[in-house]
């Protein structure tokens, strides 16, 4: 499964851009690797880690502007076409786990 966050949230105040760069911030360090400007992606295992991801995301949100989220499959995911652009091959995202006996 994956989780996809869209975000728009206001950036006109000094205030508002602190707690953009903050919600940002929080998830790149989550795990989340960005799609595009304001759209961000990361693999779950199942719908309870995807429960779980959901709540600390709404724990760590701004007051202000809008944040959504889309739980979609894998396959789902693979059949994004591209008009424009390609797939960024230097970023590493695949359902393979290292395991360490």
């Amino acid at each position: 499964m994956r989780l996809l966050i869209f975000f728009d949230l206001p950036n006109v105040y000094a205030k508002d851009r602190k707690n953009y760069l903050k919600f940002r911030k929080y998830l790149l360090n989550d795990g989340f690797l960005m799609m595009q400007e304001s759209v961000y992606s990361k693999i779950v295992l199942n719908s309870q880690q995807a429960k779980a991801l959901t709540n600390r995301i709404r724990a760590n949100s701004p007051n202000k502007g809008i944040i959504q989220i889309l739980i979609i499959t894998e396959r789902q995911y693979s059949s994004i076409e591209y008009i424009i652009g390609s797939h960024n091959q230097k970023i590493i995202d695949s359902e393979d786990r290292l395991i360490v006996l």
